[in-house]
């Protein structure tokens, strides 16, 4: 796939590569190595935003803190029952609680009706550090539910319809009864998991099968796809675990993160060196991808305040070898192909850091998605945004893979540098402003939008110090906070995502999570609405109005 063809395939969230053969440059050299010890211990870096921000390192709530927070949440969900459209048939359970910066307690609740689950129908409560509620944040849920559980299509009769949906099948799932609560008209529907691949590549399709009438209506997919070349990062150290007479590239810190090949198995040697910094040596990639997570991961614990990559402290494995020009993200593992000309694998930091952003998109607030192209486009820009946060968290020095707020920059994949720009997305194509035709846009050029303004949050709209100037689509001079702030804006706010996301939502919920962040200052209120307005997103209904005078 080529970046500038955009490919309208939904679930498809980055291009993928074409290019002419790439030659190594400074930061790839051949005669790079790689090194690895069970005995890492991480070591926070700098930071080079523009502004100080102490680091909120991950703190998990006491059994009491809690304790308060479900039962206010709770409370909530009687008190709310309105505004969340609630029946006297549903019912909520907590299916996951996150902690975040500041005290912050996220808890997603998802609903039944009548025994089902709701597709669509999950709420997400928000309360601060003494367990008081913040936020609750209903779905794209519109009407309350009154459905006949009973199904005039079989699960057998749905799996065959959902099947056809792919050109190649490898399995398909047990069809699940539920209620697709997302639309004007609530339907009775069974969700049935195809994996196999389509023409563009590999797909674990849900597709959404009415069970009166027997039609798709409605899909999604878990595969989120991705490309970058492999920039080596000079001699680091990884953290891996020894088994007695061999070392196994799996972290013994990060539960679920390893590395290997196309099995799923991790890497083993005899030795704790691992790599040669060849770009086509597997060993190598799996150093990259490694040394990628584990940096994501404590930019995450250090600056967001967050607990591993799905919040609860898990991670998950990535592959290597992939015999595609492609990365991807497909609900289960990372996976990393090569580069156009086949001589470096797509392992680079903001690559590897992007692929795993999806997981954070996925594991914040609701864990359902939609077929919404708005949200594809949201999901696509928080890979580039987690890229640019973990790039700016390793810090490494030149000649290396440096800070910035390009996207696959260095690999020059059809002879016009990086896949997207973050500070200027017109630069390569894309929109700098949103509009209402962003909602039928290709997903990566849809990012376009919220990559722009996160560059205005941190940085500004004229940083100076060698940071480049980013124009407004209002005329309007923006200043940055730093980037550790707009991280963690940016973060909060996707804590309190639900389906469909959309841009508008997106406003709403980074304000509300400046005002709970920042509680003493209204600086942080004030610039990230100050950057939205600056991409054309336009203000709220229940925006916070800040009456606190900045300390």
């Amino acid at each position: 796939m080529n970046p500038k063809v955009r490919p309208g395939v939904v679930a498809v969230l980055a291009a993928g590569v074409a290019a002419a053969s790439l030659e190594a440059g400074p930061g790839a050299s051949a005669a790079r190595t790689s090194s690895a010890t069970s005995g890492w211990s991480p070591v926070g870096p700098t930071s080079t935003s523009s502004a100080a921000d102490p680091s909120p390192a991950f703190s998990p709530p006491s059994p009491d803190e809690r304790k308060r927070a479900i039962s206010s949440a709770g409370s909530a969900l009687l008190t709310d029952a309105t505004a969340l459209h609630t029946s006297s048939d549903d019912a909520f359970q907590l299916e996951r609680s996150v902690a975040g910066s500041q005290g912050l307690q996220y808890l997603t609740y998802r609903r039944t009706h009548r025994g089902l689950p709701v597709y669509g129908g999950d709420v997400v409560v928000a309360t601060d550090k003494s367990g008081q509620v913040v936020q609750t944040v209903t779905t794209g849920q519109r009407a309350t539910l009154k459905i006949d559980p009973k199904s005039s299509v079989t699960a057998s009769e749905a799996a065959t319809t959902a099947r056809a949906k792919l050109s190649v099948v490898e399995s398909v799932g047990e069809p699940t009864l539920l209620v697709h609560a997302i639309g004007e008209r609530p339907r009775l529907a069974w969700e049935v998991v195809v994996t196999g691949a389509t023409d563009k590549g590999p797909s674990v399709l849900h597709v959404y099968v009415d069970a009166r009438d027997g039609s798709a209506f409605d899909s999604w997919d878990e595969v989120k796809a991705g490309t970058g070349n492999s920039n080596y990062n000079g001699p680091v150290t990884i953290s891996t675990i020894n088994t007695g007479s061999s070392y196994s590239m799996t972290d013994p810190i990060r539960p679920g993160l390893r590395c290997g090949g196309q099995n799923g198995t991790a890497y083993t040697k005899t030795s704790d060196a691992w790599g040669n910094g060849s770009g086509t040596d597997l060993e190598t990639a799996c150093v990259d991808a490694m040394f990628a997570a584990q940096k994501e991961w404590d930019m995450l614990r250090d600056w967001l305040g967050r607990n591993g990559f799905n919040g609860s402290g898990g991670a998950f494995p990535a592959r290597v070898g992939l015999n595609d020009v492609n990365a991807y993200w497909n609900g289960s593992y990372t996976n990393f192909g090569h580069n156009q000309a086949n001589n470096k694998q797509a392992t680079a930091i903001d690559v590897v850091a992007h692929e795993y952003g999806h997981v954070v998109f996925k594991y914040s607030g609701s864990s359902q998605e939609s077929n919404n192209r708005e949200e594809a486009a949201l999901n696509e820009s928080t890979g580039d945004i987690f890229g640019a946060l973990t790039e700016h968290y390793a810090n490494e020095p030149a000649p290396y893979d440096t800070p910035d707020y390009l996207v696959g920059e260095g690999v020059n994949l059809i002879g016009t540098g990086p896949i997207r720009n973050m500070y200027n997305p017109s630069a390569l194509g894309d929109p700098n402003c949103y509009g209402p035709g962003i909602g039928t846009m290709d997903p990566h050029v849809g990012a376009g939008p919220q990559n722009h303004w996160f560059y205005l949050l941190a940085e500004g709209s004229n940083p100076g110090g060698g940071k480049p100037a980013s124009p407004t689509c209002n005329s309007t001079t923006v200043t940055g906070i730093g980037i550790q702030k707009a991280g963690r804006i940016f973060q909060a706010g996707l804590n309190m995502k639900t389906i469909p996301w959309t841009y508008a939502k997106a406003r709403l919920a980074t304000v509300r999570a400046a005002r709970s962040l920042f509680p003493e200052s209204c600086a942080e209120v004030n610039a990230t609405k100050a950057a939205w307005a600056a991409v054309s997103v336009p203000a709220q209904a229940g925006e916070p109005i800040c009456t606190v005078a900045p300390q």
